[in-house]
């Protein structure tokens, strides 16, 4: 089943506020969606997200109406709603006053290239983990570089695609030469084992 164009259009042409209005299209074949892209959203004054089913739209639809078509997922899924609650939850949090504090999404994964740094809370030790140290100094200064170096290798472990295209400073590169020689130091520690 494939989505008509003439209804997409009467619903647009209702709910539409000139100019301002942007158009988002969720579907597998748009563009990946990002916090980039979530950051530009929350900018936007009105947005009007349309959902597919089945197989989609008519192509008329977002050619017509100027849409965006975004992708959450190099899957499909069987409508785009669950899509478009991810793109809503994703941009709402960006909007100034919905967070609590108005600094927490600039520290998420993705705000600053790099997935977000370990987090901890209370007890300082729970079955044997222990909260790291430098997070009990009250060393504020030490602390964000111990937050910026677990960010940094953290991403270079699980998502080495973001650290290659992200723009390092000086002061990440030389936290990256530091985390490249405790891993080379940690492989040199490792005795290999011999079945007899």
């Amino acid at each position: 089943m494939v989505l008509k164009p003439a209804p997409a259009f009467e619903a647009v042409d209702a709910l539409r506020r000139g100019a301002e209005t942007r158009v988002i299209v969720l579907s597998p074949q748009g563009v990946p969606f990002t916090q980039d892209i979530a950051g530009e959203l929350a900018r936007a004054s009105h947005l009007i997200l349309l959902c597919g089913r089945y197989e989609g739209f008519d192509d008329r639809i977002p050619q017509g109406l100027q849409a965006l078509e975004l992708s959450v997922g190099d899957y499909v899924l069987t409508g785009g709603e669950l899509p478009a609650l991810v793109v809503l939850d994703a941009v709402v949090r960006l909007v100034p006053g919905v967070l609590g504090d108005a600094t927490s999404a600039q520290t998420d994964s993705f705000s600053s290239g790099l997935l977000e740094h370990p987090q901890y809370t209370r007890p300082a030790v729970y079955r044997g983990m222990a909260v790291p140290p430098v997070l009990l100094s009250g060393d504020h200064q030490a602390i964000a570089r111990w937050r910026r170096k677990q960010a940094i290798r953290r991403t270079r472990e699980r998502r080495p695609d973001l650290l290659a295209r992200g723009a390092l400073s000086a002061l990440d590169r030389e936290l990256l030469t530091e985390i490249e020689a405790e891993d080379a130091s940690a492989t040199q520690n490792v005795k290999p084992t011999t079945d007899n």
